[in-house]
Parts: C-alpha cells; sequence; structure tokens
C-alpha cells in the first residue's frame, strides 16, 4: 500500500528474489518513460523502494504520481 509522508508517496515491494526485481524494475521504466515521469527508486536483492514526487510542482505529490503509482501497481499484479 502506497503511503504518503515527507511530500512523497512510498512503497516497497518484495519478490522472490533478484531476478524478479529486476524485472519488475524493467517494466516499471518502460511505463516511467512513457509518461515522462520517473521515480526514485532503489533496489537491494529483492526489494525494490519508491518515492514519488513532482519536481516542477516543488517536490510535492501531484496527479502524476499518483497515476504512476497506479501503473506500478498494475505491473505487480500483473506479476503476482
Amino acid at each position: 500500500m502506497w503511503k504518503e509522508e515527507d511530500d512523497k508517496l512510498k512503497r516497497t515491494f518484495v519478490f522472490k528474489d533478484f531476478k524478479s526485481a529486476f524485472a519488475f524494475m524493467t517494466k516499471v521504466a518502460a511505463v516511467a518513460d512513457r509518461l515522462d515521469h520517473h521515480p526514485w527508486w532503489s533496489n537491494a536483492y529483492n526489494k525494490v523502494e519508491f518515492e514519488l514526487s513532482t519536481h516542477d510542482a516543488g517536490d510535492k505529490v501531484t496527479d502524476k504520481d499518483k497515476h504512476l503509482a497506479d501503473s506500478i501497481d498494475a505491473i505487480y499484479a500483473d506479476m503476482a
């Protein structure tokens, strides 16, 4: 579940292994590029952490972030 904290939407996704986490990141990268809205994220083995905010809006959460979060959730659901 996404949580809004410190003017960011945050969520951590956990996968069975690194390969699955990386496949997820690859799919998210394609969507983020298409939306021209790129997340801050990190990956350590089977975990992918996101922080979404809109730089052009003063690093606040906007509809762009909510749309990207929904897209990320859909990718995760498709992989589950």
